[in-house]
């Protein structure tokens, strides 16, 4: 059902994304330019009437309902389209791989009028309902109020805007929890550092990838069900029992994709993979499938 309503909502938001004023007076019909200094923030305000129509009838604290909501205000401005003809200039939205891409502002305006938006065409910096969200062109990420959304195809600048998946949007503007009682510290605390002693030295979804190892050990009903007692078995995680995970200090990155995972954040080659290893005759090799490799490490299933 979702899938369904973005997919209608996206055939139409290229109504709004290029949103002038509803008259002579308003802003032009652009969402980031380049301002002086001390007048580097824009608001561009959507018609009134529209929004006035269906600014109530959807629980903010729900993804799928704000998305219902997006669907009713493109609903409404097609059905009045004589009134707001400018948006029917042509689409932005555009596809990259098998994702969706649209405006991070665009997207915040049409949901929240009055959104502010500080940035360029490199990296933005948006603040509506709540919710201040950043991005930054060619990251695989876009942090939300101290949480970290994964991009597999990462930010992307098109056409002067930042742009990420319909999908991701539609989250950051959901009414997440922050990150700081979002993320469980203690398992933040080990996993955190397990991904920097095992991977501190890989790419960020290298990092990740070890990540979701540890999680998928945590969901299976054949390993310990905390991220602690995963590192703690027997025979597995050789810097836990000597005390060294404990003590380690995990860098930025580590910290980050650890958050990725426990934000959902799967890299998709690894998928369920419950093993990994550097080297060339470890357990793993001998008796599991081999699924994927990623930098200096090799995943199995």
């Amino acid at each position: 059902m979702k899938r369904k309503l973005f997919s209608a909502a996206l055939s139409t938001f290229a109504l709004f994304l290029l949103m002038g004023a509803a008259d002579a007076t308003s802003q032009p019909a652009t969402l980031l330019a380049e301002l002086e200094p001390e007048a580097n923030s824009l608001s561009i305000q959507a018609p009134q009437a529209a929004l006035v129509a269906v600014q109530e009838t959807a629980n903010p604290d729900a993804w799928f309902e704000d998305i219902q909501r997006y669907q009713q205000y493109v609903n409404y401005v097609e059905s009045n389209a004589n009134q707001y003809p400018e948006y029917t200039t042509s689409p932005t939205v555009q596809n990259v791989g098998s994702y969706n891409y649209v405006s991070l502002a665009g997207y915040a305006q049409s949901v929240y009028p009055g959104a502010v938006v500080y940035g360029d065409s490199w990296s933005v910096s948006v603040t509506a309902g709540g919710v201040t969200a950043t991005a930054v062109s060619g990251q695989i990420y876009m942090e939300v109020n101290g949480r970290y959304l994964y991009i597999p195809g990462g930010v992307q600048s098109i056409g002067g805007q930042i742009c990420v998946p319909d999908t991701v949007a539609a989250k950051a503007f959901s009414g997440l929890q922050s990150g700081d009682s979002f993320y469980d510290q203690e398992a933040l605390f080990w996993l955190s550092r397990v991904i920097y002693r095992e991977s501190g030295n890989q790419s960020l979804e290298g990092q990740m990838a070890v990540g979701n190892v540890i999680l998928n050990r945590v969901a299976s009903p054949e390993f310990p069900n905390t991220v602690e007692g995963v590192l703690a078995q027997k025979n597995q995680f050789s810097t836990y029992a000597s005390g060294v995970l404990a003590a380690t200090e995990p860098s930025a990155s580590s910290t980050i994709a650890a958050k990725l995972v426990m934000d959902g954040g799967v890299v998709e080659e690894t998928q369920g993979a419950l093993f990994f290893d550097s080297g060339v005759n470890s357990w793993a090799a001998r008796n599991k499938r081999h699924i994927a490799t990623i930098g200096g490490h090799k995943f199995y299933g």
